[in-house]
Protein backbone atom coordinates (compact mmCIF):
# COMPACT_ATOMS: atom_id res chain seq x y z
CA UNK A 1 0.00 0.00 0.00
CA UNK A 2 1.49 3.36 -0.87
CA UNK A 3 3.15 5.48 2.19
CA UNK A 4 2.20 8.93 -0.07
CA UNK A 5 -1.37 10.41 -0.05
CA UNK A 6 -2.01 13.45 -1.38
CA UNK A 7 -5.44 13.80 -1.04
CA UNK A 8 -8.44 12.62 1.56
CA UNK A 9 -11.12 14.09 3.56
CA UNK A 10 -10.94 15.38 7.25
CA UNK A 11 -13.76 15.87 10.04
CA UNK A 12 -13.32 18.15 12.28
CA UNK A 13 -15.61 18.46 15.72
CA UNK A 14 -14.59 21.16 17.91
CA UNK A 15 -15.37 21.24 21.69
CA UNK A 16 -18.60 22.13 23.20
CA UNK A 17 -18.39 25.03 25.89
CA UNK A 18 -19.53 24.01 29.17
CA UNK A 19 -22.93 25.01 31.17
CA UNK A 20 -23.23 27.88 33.63
CA UNK A 21 -24.16 26.74 36.98
CA UNK A 22 -27.24 27.33 39.00
CA UNK A 23 -26.08 28.06 42.45
CA UNK A 24 -26.89 30.52 45.37
CA UNK A 25 -24.34 30.97 48.40
CA UNK A 26 -25.40 29.01 51.27
CA UNK A 27 -23.67 31.20 54.59
CA UNK A 28 -24.20 31.01 58.01
CA UNK A 29 -25.14 34.05 59.63
CA UNK A 30 -26.31 35.45 56.56
CA UNK A 31 -29.81 35.60 55.66
CA UNK A 32 -29.90 36.64 51.77
CA UNK A 33 -27.37 34.53 50.19
CA UNK A 34 -27.05 35.74 46.18
CA UNK A 35 -26.55 33.45 42.99
CA UNK A 36 -23.05 32.37 42.77
CA UNK A 37 -23.00 30.09 40.17
CA UNK A 38 -19.92 30.54 37.70
CA UNK A 39 -19.32 30.10 33.86
CA UNK A 40 -18.64 26.90 31.93
CA UNK A 41 -15.49 26.94 29.98
CA UNK A 42 -15.83 27.21 26.40
CA UNK A 43 -14.73 24.20 24.07
CA UNK A 44 -11.66 23.85 22.72
CA UNK A 45 -10.71 24.86 18.60
CA UNK A 46 -9.43 22.45 15.94
CA UNK A 47 -6.21 24.57 14.07
CA UNK A 48 -4.97 23.06 11.15
CA UNK A 49 -1.01 23.83 10.66
CA UNK A 50 1.25 23.51 8.34
CA UNK A 51 4.13 21.66 9.11
CA UNK A 52 7.53 21.11 6.84
CA UNK A 53 8.09 17.73 8.79
CA UNK A 54 4.82 16.04 7.73
CA UNK A 55 5.16 14.63 3.97
CA UNK A 56 1.95 13.29 3.12
CA UNK A 57 -1.68 12.97 4.30
CA UNK A 58 -1.30 9.22 4.79
CA UNK A 59 -1.90 10.14 8.86
CA UNK A 60 -5.94 11.06 7.46
CA UNK A 61 -6.59 8.43 5.48
CA UNK A 62 -7.67 5.20 7.57
CA UNK A 63 -8.55 8.04 10.79
CA UNK A 64 -10.32 11.17 9.20
CA UNK A 65 -11.58 12.21 12.78
CA UNK A 66 -10.12 14.96 14.63
CA UNK A 67 -11.74 16.12 17.70
CA UNK A 68 -10.66 19.11 20.51
CA UNK A 69 -11.72 18.48 23.71
CA UNK A 70 -14.89 20.14 25.77
CA UNK A 71 -15.26 22.68 28.22
CA UNK A 72 -16.48 22.04 31.90
CA UNK A 73 -18.91 22.95 33.35
CA UNK A 74 -19.10 25.99 36.14
CA UNK A 75 -19.79 25.74 39.45
CA UNK A 76 -20.84 26.91 43.07
CA UNK A 77 -18.71 30.11 44.76
CA UNK A 78 -18.29 31.11 41.18
CA UNK A 79 -15.59 28.99 40.23
CA UNK A 80 -15.56 29.00 36.10
CA UNK A 81 -15.02 25.56 34.57
CA UNK A 82 -11.78 25.06 32.66
CA UNK A 83 -11.79 25.79 29.18
CA UNK A 84 -11.02 22.71 26.56
CA UNK A 85 -8.06 22.01 24.61
CA UNK A 86 -7.43 23.28 21.41
CA UNK A 87 -6.84 20.39 18.70
CA UNK A 88 -3.68 20.76 16.29
CA UNK A 89 -4.08 19.24 13.23
CA UNK A 90 -0.18 18.73 11.18
CA UNK A 91 -0.40 19.19 7.61
CA UNK A 92 1.94 19.58 4.96
CA UNK A 93 3.36 22.58 3.60
CA UNK A 94 0.94 23.23 0.37
CA UNK A 95 -1.98 21.74 1.46
CA UNK A 96 -5.42 23.61 0.15
CA UNK A 97 -8.18 23.03 2.06
CA UNK A 98 -11.42 23.45 0.44
CA UNK A 99 -15.52 22.97 1.70
CA UNK A 100 -16.19 19.58 1.17
CA UNK A 101 -20.22 20.65 0.32
CA UNK A 102 -19.38 23.59 -2.65
CA UNK A 103 -15.84 22.42 -3.12
CA UNK A 104 -14.47 26.01 -3.00
CA UNK A 105 -11.28 26.69 -1.60
CA UNK A 106 -11.28 28.45 2.06
CA UNK A 107 -7.45 28.16 2.89
CA UNK A 108 -4.33 27.21 1.42
CA UNK A 109 -0.88 26.74 3.54
CA UNK A 110 2.22 27.18 1.48
CA UNK A 111 4.73 27.77 4.38
CA UNK A 112 5.50 26.09 7.52
CA UNK A 113 3.67 27.50 10.48
CA UNK A 114 0.59 28.62 8.67
CA UNK A 115 -2.62 27.83 10.25
CA UNK A 116 -5.95 28.25 10.02
CA UNK A 117 -9.18 27.76 12.17
CA UNK A 118 -11.69 24.87 11.08
CA UNK A 119 -13.61 24.87 13.76
CA UNK A 120 -14.18 27.21 16.35
CA UNK A 121 -15.04 25.85 19.81
CA UNK A 122 -18.58 26.19 21.44
CA UNK A 123 -19.03 29.07 24.19
CA UNK A 124 -19.12 28.91 27.36
CA UNK A 125 -22.50 28.80 29.31
CA UNK A 126 -22.67 31.92 31.77
CA UNK A 127 -23.61 31.23 35.39
CA UNK A 128 -26.69 32.37 37.38
CA UNK A 129 -24.57 34.80 38.84
CA UNK A 130 -24.58 36.81 35.37
CA UNK A 131 -27.77 37.43 35.35
CA UNK A 132 -28.47 39.11 38.79
CA UNK A 133 -29.78 42.78 38.20
CA UNK A 134 -32.04 45.30 40.62
CA UNK A 135 -35.01 43.62 39.17
CA UNK A 136 -33.90 40.00 39.10
CA UNK A 137 -32.52 39.25 42.70
CA UNK A 138 -32.46 35.75 42.97
CA UNK A 139 -32.26 34.16 38.98
CA UNK A 140 -32.79 30.53 39.09
CA UNK A 141 -31.46 29.78 35.42
CA UNK A 142 -28.28 29.79 34.24
CA UNK A 143 -26.88 29.13 30.01
CA UNK A 144 -26.05 25.95 28.79
CA UNK A 145 -22.92 25.51 26.35
CA UNK A 146 -22.98 26.30 22.87
CA UNK A 147 -22.30 23.34 20.93
CA UNK A 148 -18.39 23.39 18.63
CA UNK A 149 -18.98 23.47 14.74
CA UNK A 150 -17.97 20.29 13.27
CA UNK A 151 -17.78 19.75 9.10
CA UNK A 152 -16.29 18.08 6.35
CA UNK A 153 -13.22 19.39 4.40
CA UNK A 154 -11.30 18.03 1.60
CA UNK A 155 -7.74 18.12 1.88
CA UNK A 156 -5.12 18.63 -1.41
CA UNK A 157 -1.66 18.68 -1.36
CA UNK A 158 0.18 20.19 -3.55
CA UNK A 159 3.98 19.58 -2.97
CA UNK A 160 6.70 22.60 -2.21
CA UNK A 161 9.06 21.72 -4.44
CA UNK A 162 11.92 24.04 -6.78
CA UNK A 163 11.74 21.78 -10.15
CA UNK A 164 9.31 19.43 -10.91
CA UNK A 165 10.55 16.92 -13.24
CA UNK A 166 7.77 16.59 -16.10
CA UNK A 167 7.74 13.89 -19.00
CA UNK A 168 5.90 10.88 -20.41
CA UNK A 169 5.82 7.64 -18.71
CA UNK A 170 9.09 5.67 -18.40
CA UNK A 171 11.40 9.18 -19.66
CA UNK A 172 13.63 8.43 -17.16
CA UNK A 173 12.51 11.05 -14.64
CA UNK A 174 12.85 8.23 -11.39
CA UNK A 175 16.46 7.66 -12.33
CA UNK A 176 17.06 11.02 -12.61
CA UNK A 177 16.21 12.26 -9.42
CA UNK A 178 18.14 9.06 -7.81
CA UNK A 179 21.23 9.82 -9.65
CA UNK A 180 21.22 13.70 -8.80
CA UNK A 181 19.83 13.05 -4.92
CA UNK A 182 19.46 9.96 -1.79
CA UNK A 183 15.77 9.93 -3.25
CA UNK A 184 15.22 6.60 -3.55
CA UNK A 185 11.98 6.01 -5.91
CA UNK A 186 10.98 2.34 -7.29
CA UNK A 187 12.85 1.79 -10.41
CA UNK A 188 12.72 -1.02 -13.23
CA UNK A 189 14.32 -2.37 -15.70
CA UNK A 190 11.25 -2.66 -17.85
CA UNK A 191 8.32 -0.54 -18.65
CA UNK A 192 7.26 1.14 -15.51
CA UNK A 193 5.31 4.01 -14.55
CA UNK A 194 5.81 6.11 -11.37
CA UNK A 195 2.57 6.34 -9.18
CA UNK A 196 3.24 8.45 -7.00
CA UNK A 197 5.45 11.72 -6.47
CA UNK A 198 8.73 11.59 -4.99
CA UNK A 199 11.12 14.12 -3.88
CA UNK A 200 14.27 14.37 -3.93
CA UNK A 201 17.08 17.20 -1.93
CA UNK A 202 19.70 18.01 -4.96
CA UNK A 203 23.10 19.80 -3.84
CA UNK A 204 25.02 22.16 -6.21
CA UNK A 205 27.57 22.94 -3.33
CA UNK A 206 28.22 23.01 0.68
CA UNK A 207 25.95 25.74 1.01
CA UNK A 208 22.87 25.68 -1.95
CA UNK A 209 20.66 23.31 -2.62
CA UNK A 210 17.01 22.84 -3.99
CA UNK A 211 14.11 20.04 -3.68
CA UNK A 212 12.97 18.28 -7.34
CA UNK A 213 9.77 16.63 -7.70
CA UNK A 214 9.67 13.63 -9.71
CA UNK A 215 5.73 13.79 -10.90
CA UNK A 216 4.27 10.73 -12.20
CA UNK A 217 4.03 10.55 -16.12
CA UNK A 218 1.90 12.52 -18.02
CA UNK A 219 0.39 10.68 -21.30
CA UNK A 220 -2.02 13.20 -23.76
CA UNK A 221 -5.06 14.24 -22.54
CA UNK A 222 -3.92 14.33 -19.02
CA UNK A 223 -5.58 17.60 -18.60
CA UNK A 224 -9.00 16.04 -19.19
CA UNK A 225 -8.54 12.91 -16.75
CA UNK A 226 -6.78 10.87 -19.20
CA UNK A 227 -4.26 8.34 -17.57
CA UNK A 228 -2.91 8.51 -14.29
CA UNK A 229 -0.84 11.60 -14.72
CA UNK A 230 -4.00 14.06 -13.90
CA UNK A 231 -4.17 13.05 -10.32
CA UNK A 232 -0.47 14.77 -9.71
CA UNK A 233 -0.68 17.84 -12.36
CA UNK A 234 -1.47 19.99 -9.39
CA UNK A 235 1.76 19.18 -7.61
CA UNK A 236 3.67 21.47 -10.65
CA UNK A 237 1.39 24.60 -9.69
CA UNK A 238 3.98 25.65 -7.10
CA UNK A 239 7.44 24.43 -8.76
CA UNK A 240 9.21 27.23 -9.78
CA UNK A 241 11.55 25.82 -12.37
CA UNK A 242 10.30 22.91 -14.89
CA UNK A 243 12.46 20.02 -16.67
CA UNK A 244 10.58 18.93 -19.69
CA UNK A 245 12.74 15.56 -19.83
CA UNK A 246 12.50 14.04 -23.08
CA UNK A 247 13.01 10.45 -23.94
CA UNK A 248 15.57 9.72 -26.70
CA UNK A 249 14.29 6.15 -26.60
CA UNK A 250 10.56 6.09 -25.87
CA UNK A 251 9.72 2.40 -26.19
CA UNK A 252 6.31 3.16 -27.70
CA UNK A 253 8.64 5.45 -30.45
CA UNK A 254 6.94 8.91 -29.80
CA UNK A 255 9.36 11.17 -31.24
CA UNK A 256 10.98 13.63 -29.20
CA UNK A 257 9.07 16.74 -30.67
CA UNK A 258 5.83 15.06 -30.55
CA UNK A 259 7.14 14.13 -26.65
CA UNK A 260 7.29 18.10 -26.25
CA UNK A 261 4.33 19.62 -27.80
CA UNK A 262 2.21 17.29 -26.22
CA UNK A 263 3.34 18.01 -22.35
CA UNK A 264 3.51 21.61 -23.47
CA UNK A 265 -0.35 21.20 -24.12
CA UNK A 266 -1.02 19.61 -21.30
CA UNK A 267 0.48 22.34 -18.73
CA UNK A 268 -1.45 24.91 -20.54
CA UNK A 269 -4.39 23.36 -20.59
CA UNK A 270 -4.50 22.38 -16.95
CA UNK A 271 -3.05 25.99 -16.41
CA UNK A 272 -1.56 28.86 -18.84
CA UNK A 273 0.79 30.41 -17.18
CA UNK A 274 2.48 26.96 -16.81
CA UNK A 275 4.48 27.32 -20.17
CA UNK A 276 6.19 30.76 -18.67
CA UNK A 277 7.57 29.15 -16.42
CA UNK A 278 11.09 28.87 -15.94
CA UNK A 279 12.21 25.64 -17.92
CA UNK A 280 15.22 23.48 -19.77
CA UNK A 281 14.27 21.14 -22.04
CA UNK A 282 16.78 18.24 -21.23
CA UNK A 283 16.94 14.89 -23.35
CA UNK A 284 17.41 11.54 -21.39
CA UNK A 285 18.84 8.39 -22.28
CA UNK A 286 21.53 10.12 -24.41
CA UNK A 287 23.80 7.00 -23.65
CA UNK A 288 21.24 5.54 -26.17
CA UNK A 289 20.64 7.58 -28.57
CA UNK A 290 21.06 11.50 -29.49
CA UNK A 291 18.91 14.27 -30.89
CA UNK A 292 20.26 14.36 -33.91
CA UNK A 293 19.45 10.47 -34.48
CA UNK A 294 15.91 12.29 -34.88
CA UNK A 295 16.82 13.97 -37.66
CA UNK A 296 13.79 16.88 -38.59
CA UNK A 297 12.55 15.29 -35.85
CA UNK A 298 14.58 16.24 -33.30
CA UNK A 299 13.71 19.41 -30.74
CA UNK A 300 15.78 22.07 -29.73
CA UNK A 301 16.69 20.81 -26.13
CA UNK A 302 19.27 23.01 -23.69
CA UNK A 303 20.97 19.92 -22.29
CA UNK A 304 21.21 15.63 -23.29
CA UNK A 305 22.32 13.61 -20.45
CA UNK A 306 22.40 10.23 -19.31
CA UNK A 307 21.41 9.46 -15.51
CA UNK A 308 23.02 5.62 -16.51
CA UNK A 309 26.90 7.18 -17.20
CA UNK A 310 25.95 10.01 -15.45
CA UNK A 311 27.02 12.62 -18.89
CA UNK A 312 26.33 15.74 -18.13
CA UNK A 313 24.61 15.55 -14.61
CA UNK A 314 26.44 18.07 -12.89
CA UNK A 315 26.10 20.45 -15.92
CA UNK A 316 22.30 19.89 -15.30
CA UNK A 317 22.21 20.45 -11.88
CA UNK A 318 24.23 23.34 -12.11
CA UNK A 319 22.12 25.19 -14.74
CA UNK A 320 18.84 24.51 -12.30
CA UNK A 321 20.85 25.79 -9.41
CA UNK A 322 21.04 29.34 -10.95
CA UNK A 323 17.32 29.12 -12.52
CA UNK A 324 15.91 28.04 -8.96
CA UNK A 325 18.06 31.31 -7.34
CA UNK A 326 16.94 33.41 -9.85
CA UNK A 327 13.27 32.52 -9.09
CA UNK A 328 13.50 32.56 -5.35
CA UNK A 329 15.30 36.05 -5.33
CA UNK A 330 12.47 37.47 -7.45
CA UNK A 331 9.30 35.48 -6.56
CA UNK A 332 6.97 37.47 -4.57
CA UNK A 333 7.03 36.14 -0.42
CA UNK A 334 4.25 33.70 -0.22
CA UNK A 335 1.62 34.05 2.21
CA UNK A 336 -1.17 31.45 3.33
CA UNK A 337 -4.59 32.69 2.65
CA UNK A 338 -8.06 32.04 3.68
CA UNK A 339 -11.25 32.89 1.84
CA UNK A 340 -12.99 34.24 4.86
CA UNK A 341 -17.11 34.93 3.97
CA UNK A 342 -18.35 37.26 6.97
CA UNK A 343 -21.78 36.09 8.20
CA UNK A 344 -24.31 38.98 7.44
CA UNK A 345 -24.92 40.87 10.85
CA UNK A 346 -28.53 41.09 11.87
CA UNK A 347 -31.54 38.68 11.91
CA UNK A 348 -32.94 37.66 8.66
CA UNK A 349 -36.04 35.65 7.94
CA UNK A 350 -36.70 32.96 4.98
CA UNK A 351 -39.63 30.61 4.64
CA UNK A 352 -39.01 26.86 4.47
CA UNK A 353 -40.10 24.19 1.56
CA UNK A 354 -42.44 23.31 4.32
CA UNK A 355 -44.64 26.54 4.55
CA UNK A 356 -42.72 27.17 7.76
CA UNK A 357 -40.50 30.15 8.47
CA UNK A 358 -37.15 30.21 9.70
CA UNK A 359 -34.79 33.12 11.50
CA UNK A 360 -31.28 33.21 10.27
CA UNK A 361 -28.45 35.12 12.43
CA UNK A 362 -25.71 34.11 14.45
CA UNK A 363 -26.64 36.23 17.52
CA UNK A 364 -29.88 35.12 17.55
CA UNK A 365 -29.29 31.26 17.25
CA UNK A 366 -26.96 31.66 20.04
CA UNK A 367 -29.85 33.48 22.60
CA UNK A 368 -31.51 30.19 21.59
CA UNK A 369 -28.67 27.94 22.00
CA UNK A 370 -27.46 29.19 25.03
CA UNK A 371 -30.82 29.36 27.04
CA UNK A 372 -32.88 26.90 28.81
CA UNK A 373 -36.25 27.26 27.75
CA UNK A 374 -37.94 24.61 29.97
CA UNK A 375 -37.34 27.50 32.70
CA UNK A 376 -39.67 29.96 32.61
CA UNK A 377 -36.96 32.72 33.93
CA UNK A 378 -34.51 31.64 31.02
CA UNK A 379 -37.06 31.54 28.04
CA UNK A 380 -38.10 35.83 29.22
CA UNK A 381 -34.54 36.08 29.18
CA UNK A 382 -34.12 35.13 25.88
CA UNK A 383 -37.16 36.49 24.34
CA UNK A 384 -35.88 39.97 25.54
CA UNK A 385 -32.49 39.43 23.92
CA UNK A 386 -34.00 38.44 20.52
CA UNK A 387 -36.10 41.26 20.79
CA UNK A 388 -32.99 43.54 21.00
CA UNK A 389 -31.53 41.83 18.04
CA UNK A 390 -35.08 42.75 15.90
CA UNK A 391 -36.51 39.30 15.74
CA UNK A 392 -40.19 40.04 16.18
CA UNK A 393 -40.32 42.94 13.77
CA UNK A 394 -38.11 40.81 11.12
CA UNK A 395 -41.10 38.34 11.77
CA UNK A 396 -43.64 41.00 11.33
CA UNK A 397 -41.70 42.60 7.87
CA UNK A 398 -41.87 39.11 6.39
CA UNK A 399 -45.40 38.68 6.69
CA UNK A 400 -45.34 35.78 9.06
CA UNK A 401 -49.03 34.93 10.10
CA UNK A 402 -50.91 33.80 13.03
CA UNK A 403 -50.49 30.24 14.15
CA UNK A 404 -47.53 29.42 11.28
CA UNK A 405 -44.36 27.62 13.24
CA UNK A 406 -41.12 29.62 13.42
CA UNK A 407 -37.95 27.67 13.89
CA UNK A 408 -34.72 29.50 15.34
CA UNK A 409 -31.58 27.38 16.58
CA UNK A 410 -33.39 24.00 17.70
CA UNK A 411 -36.71 25.89 19.00
CA UNK A 412 -39.76 25.80 17.05
CA UNK A 413 -42.74 27.88 18.32
CA UNK A 414 -46.28 28.71 16.55
CA UNK A 415 -46.51 32.28 16.03
CA UNK A 416 -48.98 34.88 17.94
CA UNK A 417 -48.30 38.34 17.27
CA UNK A 418 -49.13 40.65 20.55
CA UNK A 419 -49.88 43.47 18.56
Amino acid sequence: MSNFVDECGLNVRAGDGGAGCISFRREAHVPKGGPDGGDGGGGGDVWLVADRNVASLLAFRDYPHRAATNGTHGQGSNKHGRSGDDCIVKVPEGTTVRSHETGEIVADLPGDGDRWLAARGGQGGRGNARFLANKRRAPAFAEQGEHGEEGWLRLELRLMADVALVGFPNAGKSTLIASVSAAKPKIADYPFTTLEPNLGVVRADEDRSFVMADIPGLVEGAAEGIGLGHQFLRHIERARVLVYLIDLAAVDGDSPARQLRVLRDELAAYQPDLVDRPHLVVASKGDVLQPDDWGDEAPEVDLTISSVTRHNLDQLVWKLDALVTDARETEPTRDGFVIHRPEPAGVKVAREMDGSWRVHGRQAERAVALSDLTDPGAFDYAWTRLNKLGVEQALRNAGVKEGEVVHIGGMSFEWEDDE
